[in-house]
């Protein structure tokens, strides 16, 4: 098996020097396909399913007992 040297410091695949990606898609003008920065987002990386999960759980909050203790202290 072909090991690749490879020149980013801080992919996520660097293991001594060589990628240990499984597959590599390298452009002669564009680099490595394959690089990827631990913590760092795609750009294309689709976030709305956080958003209408988030959406989800609010509208299963019960705010009528939230505001419970409200209606103690107008008995007061």
């Amino acid at each position: 098996m072909p090991r690749i040297r490879c020149h980013y410091l801080d992919c996520v695949f660097i293991e001594e020097g060589f990628c240990s990606a499984p597959a590599v898609e390298l452009d002669p003008d564009e680099g490595c396909f394959t690089y990827r920065v631990e913590g760092v987002l795609e750009e294309d990386e689709d976030w709305t399913d956080d958003d209408d999960l988030l959406e989800q759980e609010w509208d299963e909050v019960d705010f009528e007992e939230d505001d419970a203790w409200l209606d103690d202290e107008e008995d007061k």
